[in-house]
């Protein structure tokens, strides 16, 4: 599993991405990106092969994980403004105690929506009525901090990424 970074330089965080998805395909499999689909609920993917990716972007950067299992990743930047109202909306009741009892709110807050987006993205089915279905907590071992970004990467194993796993271009 590799987890690749790339600030945008002037690119859209889609365009960026699939670059960076295409470097590290080719660094990892020496080939050229193959065919990309999109399952009915907008999850992209690979037809052919055993390999898994997943893509998220910020306003100044992209993100890729390239596994040879089912992944899920999303990051936002720490510094995002957040609305007051937003932890009620897409909080669970469990996550939300945990975010009041949190010494850094606006880190909790995105910690948890993080790991919210990336298992919907792991497992396809997208946000709609998700976020308040799960009972993530703001110090999970699958968050990790990047270049000024909170990440989220959901394994099909559980496993989580190294720093000599990370990439950054």
């Amino acid at each position: 599993m590799i987890l690749g970074v790339t600030e945008l330089r002037g690119r859209t965080g889609h365009a960026a991405g699939r670059e960076l998805l295409s470097a590290l395909y080719r660094r990892e499999t020496g080939r050229d990106l193959p065919e990309i689909l999109t399952s009915p609920r907008g999850k992209p993917y690979f037809p052919q092969g055993d390999w898994h990716f997943s893509i998220s972007h910020t306003p100044r950067r992209a993100f890729v994980v390239l596994a040879r299992e089912p992944v899920g990743l999303d990051a936002e930047e720490l510094d995002r403004p957040l609305s007051p109202r937003l932890p009620e909306k897409i909080l669970s009741p469990g996550e939300l105690r945990r975010y009041e009892a949190a010494p850094e709110k606006q880190r909790a807050l995105l910690s948890l929506w993080v790991l919210k987006e990336a298992q919907a993205k792991f497992t396809g089915e997208g946000l709609r009525g998700f976020p308040c279905r799960t009972d993530f907590s703001p110090d999970d071992p699958r968050l990790l901090e990047i270049q000024g970004c909170i990440a989220a990467l959901i394994t099909a194993s559980g496993r989580t990424i190294s720093q000599e796993d990370i990439y950054v271009i």
